[in-house]
């Protein structure tokens, strides 16, 4: 009589090699790929004129990107400069002295009142002989005195004035008009800088990620509007299970698994562990509650494959340290 093999004793065989070759395998924990992008943006509001990238474009640093309506800065920046020019004539003419006509007039103006001083100083002197002589009252020497010294106070009043008129404005009105051309200059480097920003470059190289809007849209101050993605830019986030929380290091390796992925996986570096659990569930902490707090993990991938920024990714830790 032949012997059949026992086929459910062989069945349970190969289950339970199967079982304890999985069970060597680090568990999978669940994760995604997740850029840090640039996002490009200007610090005034416009209409956006001209877009000069697309999706997906490659770009350069300081190669232009978009630009927005600069219609009112340029004009802010035209009146600046002519507040500055202002301020500058009259900052220059406070420092000159009068004109030569003006001058000549001041001089002439002298004259008369040295002429008037001497008429009256003889007038007085003839006076005074006939005043000792008995021939005129003393009460008119005393016109005359009157009339001398006033006419010598008129001279000394015009030489102050042809002193002055050969000078220029006093220190402090010469410095009030200095401050206003810086701040007249300061308004127009403000005005061209507001310009500046309203036409932006690529801060860096990288890939076109995303375009927020379109020509003739209206972007409101500090808006983005166009993503860029720089090289290196990638980092994967997956969440480490509380109970294999002390196998997760700053600098560890580990091995990622995705759609598309090499068949050995790809090799990524730890480079952040989250201090407190991700997603924590209202539970009691308890030993039997536990299992089911995650931590969040950050890693830069070590090995040159284009992952797609959301797409999802296993991670394992390596069996032996990397």
């Amino acid at each position: 009589m032949t012997h059949q093999p026992a086929l459910p004793a062989l069945a349970c065989m190969a289950l339970l090699l199967v079982a304890c070759d999985h069970a060597s395998q680090t568990p999978a924990m669940s994760g995604y790929a997740e850029a840090d992008l640039v996002y490009v943006a200007s610090p005034g509001a416009g209409t956006l004129r001209r877009l000069a990238v697309q999706r997906g474009q490659r770009v350069e640093p300081g190669q232009p990107l978009y630009a927005l309506d600069a219609d009112a800065e340029a004009l802010a920046g035209a009146a600046a400069r002519a507040r500055s020019e202002r301020a500058k004539a009259q900052e220059q003419n406070l420092r000159k002295a009068r004109r030569p006509a003006e001058l000549r007039a001041v001089a002439q103006q002298l004259a008369q009142a040295q002429a008037a001083l001497a008429g009256s100083s003889s007038a007085l002197e003839r006076n005074r002989r006939l005043v000792d002589d008995g021939f005129v009252a003393p009460i008119r020497l005393e016109e005359l005195v009157a009339a001398r010294d006033r006419d010598a106070a008129r001279v000394r009043e015009v030489e102050a004035q042809l002193a002055l008129a050969t000078q220029g404005a006093r220190p402090d009105e010469i410095a009030a008009a200095a401050a206003e051309v810086t701040a007249a200059e300061a308004d127009a480097a403000l005005a061209d800088w507001q310009a500046g920003e309203k036409q932006r470059s690529a801060p860096v190289a990288g890939q076109v990620f995303d375009v927020m809007y379109r020509p003739g849209e209206w972007v409101a101050a500090g808006a983005p509007v166009v993503a860029l993605l720089p090289a290196g830019a990638l980092k994967l986030r997956f969440f480490v299970p509380e109970p294999a929380l002390s196998r997760a290091a700053v600098g560890q390796e580990v091995r990622v698994g995705c759609d598309g992925c090499p068949e050995n996986g790809l090799r990524a570096r730890i480079r952040w562990i989250s201090p407190q659990a991700e997603f924590t569930p209202p539970v009691i902490y308890s030993n039997s509650s536990r299992s089911k707090l995650v931590f969040m993990v950050e890693a830069v991938p070590v090995d040159a494959y284009a992952l797609k920024p959301g797409q999802p990714v296993d991670v394992r830790f390596l069996e032996t340290p990397a």
